[in-house]
């Protein structure tokens, strides 16, 4: 699962915040994942069992405990009006009740950063397999918890994800799952609504 450059308006616009990602899966599984920021030169590596490094440093997700000191990370693709209002109500509710949140545009390294404890959470929807993938097996390797809006694993299939490390996880499911459902219903019916 290969996304050559994720982040690409901000590649376009000259910010250093994009990466090549690569998953391998064997067996609908992802086994091996590489993540290459190379505005940076960071790279990301992890592999099923045996954790995820940056740069040759095991990565570990933070141990926050309390929303109201977590740093979240979030994306969405602006599809409509209605669609960016809920999520732009979302995330100004997420503010006032965490340390902030951020929009960098690239999904994989939100993903690598929770992976490696910068960020305490992620949120996101309308996403593609390769903008998760490798940054899901990072996250997982790194002692976090990844899942949908319902928190099961069918956030490739969906697109809809929320990570973090366990304690957040736990407190931001509830409350941005609701919202990312709805996002998905609406993405659902304007996909099968004639034109």
């Amino acid at each position: 699962i290969v996304d050559p450059l994720d982040g690409t308006t901000n590649f376009i616009h000259g910010l250093p915040q994009f990466a090549v990602s690569i998953a391998l899966q064997v067996d609908g599984v992802t086994e091996q994942a590489v993540i290459y920021a190379p505005a940076t030169n960071d790279l990301y590596v992890a592999s099923k069992g045996l954790g995820a490094f940056c740069n040759n440093r095991r990565m570990r997700v933070s141990k926050r405990n309390r929303m109201i000191e977590a740093l979240l990370a979030t994306s969405f693709p602006v599809k409509t009006a209605v669609q960016s209002r809920a999520f732009g109500e979302l995330m100004l509710d997420l503010t006032a009740q965490t340390a902030g949140v951020r929009r960098m545009g690239s999904a994989v390294l939100d993903l690598a950063h929770v992976a490696s404890g910068a960020f305490d959470g992620y949120y996101g929807v309308g996403l593609k397999p390769w903008d998760i993938a490798a940054g899901a097996l990072m996250v997982s390797e790194a002692g976090g918890l990844i899942g949908d809006a319902m928190g099961d694993s069918n956030y490739l299939k969906t697109g809809s994800v929320v990570a973090g490390c366990p304690k957040i996880f736990a407190q931001l499911l509830p409350v941005v799952g609701p919202t990312m459902v709805g996002l998905d219903a609406m993405a659902a019916q304007a996909a099968t609504a004639p034109r």
